[in-house]
């Protein structure tokens, strides 16, 4: 959900996300000082669809088309062995980005009406964010504390809903890869 300031989370936005717990170690006090997304308790993830359909339209008919869609892709698995930089953003590549690509696309093939990051970008760049805005020394502060703590792989098994509540973003269904028909919805 990179390049969007708090103001964008508006209540009732919603997002697709690859949860990467395994970052957290590595990237959580960078992210929550450096990262609005963080800041606003979204957990280190990559991004598959932002922003997604309003809170408002997340009925039976949209979970049954997110599950049937997520549910025929495989899982897969990521390593995270360098950083990059977008304009304005420091991140961590997921090596092979092929899958998350798909993801992405097969939801903004099911609702063309929430193309990604709201079609603002030609090309979709998969990528965990971990600092926005920030001077290159700084950015180079943070690449050079990461360099000593990668490589490290996640296995993705799942895709989560969240929704921005007017405040904090919280996690509403998650999605199971390659396991048409299951769910797990969270109140």
């Amino acid at each position: 959900m990179a390049d969007d300031s708090t103001s964008a989370f508006q209540a009732g936005r919603t997002a697709l996300i690859v949860r990467i717990p395994e970052a957290e170690p590595a990237v959580r006090g960078w992210r929550e000082r450096l990262d609005p997304s963080a800041q606003a308790g979204v957990p280190a993830h990559v991004t598959v669809l932002f922003p997604f359909l309003d809170e408002s339209r997340m009925d039976a008919l949209v979970h049954s088309a997110l599950v049937d869609v997520l549910g025929s892709h495989p899982a897969f698995d990521l390593k995270f062995e360098r950083c990059g930089r977008l304009p304005g953003v420091l991140h961590l590549v997921p090596d092979p980005d092929t899958q998350l690509r798909q993801l992405t696309e097969a939801i903004a093939d099911r609702w063309p009406e929430a193309p990604p990051y709201g079609g603002r970008f030609a090309e979709i760049v998969p990528h965990l964010t971990i600092a926005q805005g920030q001077e290159d020394a700084v950015l180079e502060e943070i690449e050079a504390d990461l360099a000593v703590r990668l490589p490290f792989t996640s296995r993705v098994s799942s895709v989560e809903l969240i929704v921005h509540d007017g405040t904090k973003w919280q996690e509403r269904a998650s999605f199971a890869l390659g396991e048409r028909g299951r769910s797990r919805n969270r109140p």
